[in-house]
């Protein structure tokens, strides 16, 4: 059974905090808040954690493709290839904000993410992840909740998600209704800028 803690998106308590990481730490799969759609995730440092989202998604491990959510770009420099600095300044204009960017990733992924030429990176405007990557100290392997409604894409509701997960996950962190509109993702694994989704953010603002 999946436990549900409520957490206030602007001011989250530490305690709060500390089991949420206790779970991750522990391997354990975690539904969370962000500035777009309710994302899942687990500690990507976590073999056990990492297998259990492989298996929830239905995926091999070394097909898998989940963005690592951040909580500023202090991780960039480890798990990505060196980038210009057109591209760096980019991402300080656009983060943290509603974008996934792809970028060249280095020798340093965890072992899953093994021969992964690109990672997606997120930096979500949401103090809840923020504050659990940063108490985590490293990022952690999300992927959006999604819906099989074709009207509605994804869930909003944390109450309907702890329930449609219910044995599938460890923890449901409630913060409210979330957003039905998930990340825009943009490739900057070259020299160009290039959409591959259009969401919630508009890169074009930050050109």
């Amino acid at each position: 059974m999946a436990k549900i803690i409520k957490v206030h998106p602007q001011n989250p308590h530490e305690r709060a905090i500390e089991q949420i990481i206790e779970v991750l730490k522990n391997g354990g799969l975690v539904i969370y808040p962000s500035d777009t759609v309710y994302g899942l995730g687990c500690d990507i440092t976590n073999a056990k954690g990492m297998d259990k989202l492989c298996r929830l998604k239905g995926i091999k491990p070394e097909k898998a493709q989940f963005s690592f959510v951040c909580n500023d770009l202090s991780h960039l420099a480890y798990y990505t290839k060196p980038i210009s600095n057109s591209h760096f300044k980019l991402l300080k204009r656009a983060l943290p904000g509603p974008f996934t960017f792809v970028l060249e990733a280095s020798n340093n992924l965890p072992n899953t993410y093994k021969n992964r030429k690109t990672v997606g990176i997120r930096v979500p405007d949401h103090l809840v992840p923020q504050m659990i990557v940063e108490k985590l100290g490293n990022p952690i392997a999300s992927t959006s909740i999604k819906d099989e409604d074709e009207i509605i894409e994804y869930t909003t509701d944390p109450e309907l998600i702890a329930e449609k997960f219910d044995k599938l996950v460890d923890l449901v962190v409630d913060s409210g209704m979330g957003d039905n509109v998930a990340s825009s993702v943009i490739d900057l694994s070259s020299d160009e800028v290039v959409i591959i989704r259009e969401g919630k953010g508009d890169i074009n603002e930050f050109l």
